[in-house]
């Protein structure tokens, strides 16, 4: 099949929703209006991203070497694409083929998963994504490189204060106030912790397993504590903890996604282990709705999807069943759960379009490469969190003991979520 006849085969169809343009200018039929997103395969190489079976990671690797573009807007481009229902023409041959690939990359996931976790592994996958340096990570994340998602309440309608909203909210959710030891496992640039003891006088510990943000961390942390103060922020992995040491509160905000399935009774083991009794635990992560749908349901998957090979070595977002069900193992009671799907989605547009005005900039600080794999990235995550494949979710837990636990207040979470220093009035 000659790379014509390849590219008419797998976007055939009246009813597909996004036009495509060829090498020499011509389109596929059916041809759309200017403000429709179009496929563009400048190269006649392109061609050969599209299989026959097409698959994730082919057309993520084309799009990132700029093999295949998109003219207009690669968020709608990516929408229109997950809700298509995909080729009608494919021959039975090709979508059996497919089907095989796709059962013996889960087959070979399975096999490989017990391999996966190890602390020194868990270690490389951080540095994968986090090497890239934090002036890259400057060119969309707001001012104090908060990398989560925000919380976009009445009067946060920017981004900064939509992250500042966030923050407050997981500390009112912990009951933070002053002289408790707070714990926060994969404390990222130290945005939580430096607000914490902040505007909250906790005793805060960070620990992260990237060197770039645990010397940002600490300097951060330094600008919040006594001159005499030492900030307590190490390089550390949640496995290593001294067996010996108890926090009164411990969040852990977008680090879960690293932990995998098969090993969350052990990290929540781990975490409430190193609570006290009656401590609380916000797990902050992002989780799979459940029915196995992928973000485009037409492409195929042979080895974990492209953001996994590309942005997050090793990822895994569980359902929120098996985390409540794991959680619940380890002797930790289930206070609260709040989803925040749309803040996500919306979170996530933000960042993208931050990173296209900084675009230039991205490609001189990381590589025309990777600046695109990121631009893919952000906006598929988006779609992922906007056709409800995927939600995010704080989880609040108690270690049980004896003791009565405390009546929650969630009115109080809520109100004027734009924070004042601790000791301010007025």
């Amino acid at each position: 099949m000659d790379a014509r006849s390849l590219v008419e085969a797998v976007l055939s169809g009246n009813y597909r929703p996004f036009g495509v343009r060829l090498w020499d200018g011509t389109e596929l039929p059916p041809v759309y209006p200017p403000d429709v997103p179009v496929l563009v395969i400048p190269h006649e190489r392109g061609a050969a991203a599209f299989g026959p079976p097409p698959n994730e990671e082919k057309l993520a690797e084309a799009f990132i070497s700029g093999d295949i573009d998109v003219d207009g807007n690669l968020v709608d481009f990516i929408d229109q694409a997950s809700r298509w229902s995909g080729p009608e023409t494919l021959p039975a041959t090709a979508l059996a083929a497919g089907l095989v690939a796709e059962m013996g990359a889960r087959a070979g996931e399975l096999l490989r998963s017990a391999a996966r976790h190890s602390i020194a592994r868990d270690e490389d996958a951080i540095k994968h994504h986090y090497d890239v340096g934090n002036e890259f990570y400057r060119l969309f994340l707001d001012e104090q490189l908060v990398y989560s998602c925000a919380y976009w309440t009445s009067g946060a309608d920017r981004l900064e204060l939509a992250q500042e909203a966030k923050l407050e909210l997981i500390c009112r959710k912990l009951a933070l106030r002053p002289g408790r030891r707070f714990l926060d496992v994969g404390c990222g640039w130290g945005s939580l912790i430096s607000h914490a003891t902040g505007m909250h006088g906790v005793r805060a510990t960070g620990i992260t397993l990237s060197d770039a943000q645990l010397e940002l961390a600490r300097e951060r942390m330094k600008a919040v504590l006594p001159p005499d103060g030492i900030p307590d922020v190490r390089h550390q992995d949640y496995r290593q903890l001294p067996p010996d040491e108890r926090w009164d509160a411990i969040a852990s905000v977008g680090m879960m996604e690293h932990v995998g399935r098969d090993h969350l009774d052990r990290y929540f083991g781990a975490l409430a282990h190193h609570l006290v009794a009656g401590g609380l635990l916000l797990n902050h992560a992002i989780a799979e709705n459940g029915d196995g749908r992928r973000t485009i349901p037409w492409l195929q998957r042979t080895h974990g999807g492209f953001i996994r090979q590309e942005i997050f070595p090793d990822s895994d977002l569980p359902p929120l069943d098996l985390v409540i069900a794991s959680a619940q193992r380890a002797g930790l009671e289930v206070l609260d759960v709040e989803t925040m799907r749309p803040h996500y989605e919306r979170t996530l547009l933000e960042w993208l379009g931050r990173l296209e005005r900084r675009f230039t900039e991205a490609v001189q600080l990381a590589g025309k490469r990777k600046a695109r794999a990121w631009r893919l990235y952000l906006a598929s995550s988006a779609i992922t969190f906007r056709t409800e494949r995927v939600t995010v979710a704080q989880v609040l837990l108690r270690k049980r003991d004896e003791s009565q636990a405390p009546f929650i207040d969630r009115l109080a979470w809520y109100r004027d979520l734009t924070p004042r220093p601790l000791g301010s009035t007025g």
